[in-house]
């Protein structure tokens, strides 16, 4: 498997992102390795808050929520998936699929043995994150979900989701700084829609993100539909806390949160919030609350 890697370069002096990498290998699943780049940030002997990013970000995403979750006490490991951020970035698009994305953030976790996991996910870091929830389990103390979905293609995606995969394949230059501000109701400045550029000095370090919405199941017979059915039995046999924190204002994934605060056991009775003022990438618009209800969230559900 061919693949890119940003030069280093182009992560120095960025606005409010002054975390050490880290970087494994994985599998690429054809004979060759792939570098991973995570943050891990806190005390090691603390349980692991695991921030998952999507699309089309990476862990710079997370720099308002770091700080103050570190604080409290928590260890927290921000992985850049593969296609993005300081990972490398296969130079196909048919390089990328689901269970590519799955397998290789299965081998990373493993990797580094998180154990006691809360997860954080939101857009397509719950669609791989919740299926990691579904192979590994044991190794998952809660979860919370934002702004994201596991779907199955059994229901329609929606207008807008459809008119968003239409744009990712139809515009000339994937801006990814500028989809970025668009997802957010406080607004960029000129130095975060450029961090967010980072990643992709030109169009050939954009396969990934140019395909992960055709990657999205939306029809009952898509490849990854079964898959994400058999993850919806483990999640719905699951009694592990669940909370949902969604974005009053993210058009895309308005009302989604009913799906999992029906369907997930570990739900109910749980201080769900829709974060007013908030757009897609809450991250942005809502990260230092955010990190406060998560740490609130797991010291309520310690112990169980």
């Amino acid at each position: 498997m061919q693949f890119l890697r940003t030069d280093d370069v182009r992560f120095k002096a960025l606005d409010g992102y002054d975390f050490a990498p880290n970087y494994l290998e994985v599998d690429d699943t054809t004979g060759g390795r792939l570098r991973v780049h995570y943050l891990d940030e806190g005390p090691e002997s603390a349980a692991p808050v695991l921030l998952m990013h999507g699309e089309p970000t990476w862990s710079y995403l997370y720099r308002h929520m770091i700080p103050p979750l570190v604080e409290a006490g928590h260890r927290c490991v921000a992985p850049d998936l593969i296609g993005f951020g300081r990972s490398d970035k296969p130079a196909a698009q048919t390089d990328y699929t689901y269970q590519r994305h799955v397998d290789w953030m299965i081998e990373a976790v493993q990797e580094i043995d998180l154990v006691g996991i809360t997860l954080f996910a939101q857009d397509w870091g719950g669609l791989i994150g919740l299926r990691l929830v579904a192979a590994l389990p044991e190794r998952f103390a809660r979860i919370v979900v934002g702004n994201t979905a596991l779907p199955t293609g059994d229901q329609p995606m929606g207008a807008a989701f459809e008119s968003w995969r239409e744009y990712s394949q139809s515009v000339e230059e994937f801006d990814a700084g500028r989809i970025v501000y668009g997802g957010t109701t406080s607004k960029l400045t000129e130095a975060e829609i450029a961090a967010y550029s980072a990643p992709f000095p030109d169009e050939r370090f954009k396969a990934g993100a140019r395909r992960f919405p055709m990657l999205v199941p939306a029809t009952p017979d898509d490849p990854a539909s079964e898959a994400n059915r058999a993850a919806w039995e483990v999640l719905r046999g699951l009694d592990i806390p669940v909370l949902t924190t969604f974005g009053a204002d993210d058009k895309i994934m308005a009302g989604v949160e009913r799906t999992f605060q029906t369907l997930m056991p570990g739900a109910a009775g749980q201080d769900h919030v829709v974060l007013p003022g908030a757009g897609h990438f809450l991250q942005e618009d809502a990260g230092p609350e955010l990190a406060r209800r998560i740490d609130l969230f797991i010291k309520a559900t310690s112990g169980r």
